[in-house]
């Protein structure tokens, strides 16, 4: 990108260092900071250092410094390229490292605007300590309680007594419930195989024909038949979803 070299007007005291002035002179001609054009941007760098001569040294000096930078990068960009270290065999931009730190001020310049402008927002705020009622002189009044001690905690007694006659009825008609329906799945194989090799096969719903039949007496049933099936014993096939299961003695 070509970069006019006319003189600039703004003088160098107004920007807070060389790589501030680097910054303006990138921003103002619209360049690329990944592709800076070295010997133009050296050329309108040296051009604010003229002004240099109203400035102490203490200040000038790191203008000066930046400027033997640009111009010894300019030199390097001259010669031939020079191959990197890397695997790639890329050559080695002399520009990188000026990159990178223009990245960090870049980045260091945002943070600081930002903090700026947090300042003057809240530059008048102010934050008080607690304080309590009292210190504020705010009257407190204690209210009046009918909490008696001795009446809540024999309610809680009661409670307890209910809840642990209750559970201890529940926990009986639970074991009733699980003695009742303990099947043992083995003894259910057993008498399928029987009924299986006397019929030769028959459907899942032939089991319960005639019977009244609980839920869980048809889990114990479909698990019989799938260990059943598991041994090699007997096959199970079912036509669609839903369908009946016909089970059928395996021939061996």
């Amino acid at each position: 990108m070509a970069v006019s070299a006319a003189k600039p007007e703004i003088r160098i005291h107004h920007f807070e260092g060389p790589l501030d002035l680097l910054c303006h002179l990138i921003e103002k001609n619209d360049i690329d900071i990944y592709d800076i054009p070295i010997s133009e941007i050296t050329s309108q760098y040296m051009d604010y250092l003229s002004a240099m001569k109203s400035l102490d040294m203490d200040v000038a000096s790191e203008f000066l410094l930046m400027g033997a930078t640009l111009v010894h990068i300019k030199s390097r960009m001259m010669l031939p390229g020079k191959k990197s270290d890397g695997t790639n065999g890329a050559e080695e931009d002399p520009r990188e490292e000026l990159v990178i730190s223009l990245m960090r001020y870049k980045r260091c310049r945002v943070f600081a605007n930002e903090l700026r402008e947090r300042r003057a927002k809240y530059e008048g705020a102010r934050f008080r300590t607690r304080m309590t009622a009292k210190e504020l002189g705010i009257d407190t009044k204690k209210i009046s309680s009918d909490f008696e001690k001795d009446e809540f905690e024999k309610a809680i007694d009661e409670i307890n007594n209910r809840n642990e006659l209750r559970f201890n009825d529940i926990s009986a008609k639970i074991k009733h419930i699980l003695r009742r329906d303990k099947i043992s799945v083995k003894e259910r194989m057993k008498s399928l195989w029987l009924t299986i090799t006397k019929k030769g096969k028959l459907f899942f719903s032939e089991l319960f024909k005639g019977k009244k039949v609980e839920k869980i007496d048809r889990i114990v049933s479909f698990l019989a038949i799938l260990e059943l099936v598991r041994n090699n014993d007997i096959t199970a096939e079912q036509k669609g979803s839903f369908e009946d299961i016909l089970i059928e003695e395996k021939r061996k």
